[in-house]
């Protein structure tokens, strides 16, 4: 009987549930592919199921806000951030055409994640923009380093889910035979994270474990799919960058640093950056032991260190004489 009904309150034709636009909102957030749309103002109208995965934020916590509210910062691959007249959004109704970028938004847990995203105007029956929708995803596939064996402990860091420092031995080892063999070249880089006292000092362990994990994982996002990263002490990371030459190595250096001094972790209601790391870096030289390598990285390590430190001291003595 309410079928009938249905039917000719519809003209005669059966209503289809694909007649009603909140069915369309709730297969567009259904998807697993991060999808966003935007009115001109900027403000989230909605968000899939594969953003929440993609960022950390549930949909609840970005819908209604604006983009300003610097909710999802975006930064690109050289650690910039994406704002105003470089901003995705921005580009695609000032261009009137869809814009496709590659970049880093700000996951709730702190690190940066690499994404790739496509943004086009969202236009109205009349064809006038009436805002912005974007697609990203996950652009980064690492696999995992368990793949010799089964037992992931025996590889992977469980503080920081980075390889640990047996799998930086082998890895290490075997690339330096690849690169006597083939002359692949390659580098290392040696980052330290200098606020771990700090962290601990001033915060709970908890907070200092947590900073540790958003460094580790902002580190390994803000490589190439074919480096490697591992934790090689309390408060280390070691980088190993293919086909790097020496004229990429400081721009890759400088990516580095940026990308993790730009992570944070959310501490009992307060943002608390993650702080400054130190870097030491070396290219592969003919006749290289795993030994005469990493010395080089770690020489190259304690000089930017003492270089930072007398700056810094630089700069204090010269706040203390303006006062004087």
């Amino acid at each position: 009987m309410k079928s009938n009904v249905a039917t000719a309150a519809t003209g005669g034709k059966a209503m289809s549930g694909f007649e009603d636009p909140e069915t369309y909102r709730t297969i567009l957030e259904s998807l697993q592919t991060g999808i966003c749309v935007v009115d001109l103002r900027r403000r989230i109208l909605l968000w899939s199921d594969g953003a929440e995965q993609i960022t950390g934020y549930l949909r609840h916590e970005v819908v209604g806000h604006e983009c300003v509210d610097n909710l999802l910062p975006h930064c690109n691959q050289a650690g910039c951030e994406m704002c105003g007249d470089h901003c995705p959004l921005n580009a695609a109704t000032r261009e009137f055409k869809p814009v496709e970028s590659l970049g880093f938004l700000h996951h709730k847990a702190g690190h940066r994640t690499p994404v790739h995203m496509w943004s086009a105007p969202a236009r109205d029956a009349r064809g006038s923009i009436i805002g912005v929708i974007q697609s990203f995803y996950n652009q980064r596939y690492v696999p995992s380093p368990d793949r010799r064996d089964g037992n992931r402990g025996t590889w992977v860091d469980a503080a920081t889910g980075v390889a640990n420092q047996a799998m930086i031995h082998s890895h290490l080892r075997e690339t330096l035979g690849t690169f006597a063999e083939l002359s692949v070249p390659f580098a290392v880089v040696y980052v330290r994270w200098d606020e771990l006292d700090h962290f601990r000092a001033n915060y709970r362990p908890e907070a200092a474990a947590s900073a540790l994990q958003v460094v580790a994982q902002t580190l390994e996002n803000s490589l190439r799919p074919t480096d490697f990263v591992g934790r090689w002490g309390e408060d280390q990371f070691l980088a190993i960058l293919t086909a790097c030459s020496e004229a990429g190595l400081p721009a890759v250096c400088e990516r580095i640093r940026r990308m993790v001094e730009s992570g944070g972790i959310t501490w009992w209601g307060s943002e608390l950056p993650v702080g400054k790391i130190s870097l030491g870096s070396a290219l592969a030289q003919t006749g290289d032991t795993f030994e005469s390598l990493m010395a080089r990285a770690e020489r190259g390590l304690a000089e930017r260190s003492g270089a930072r430190k007398a700056a810094s001291a630089g700069t204090g003595s010269q706040g203390s004489s303006s006062r004087d």
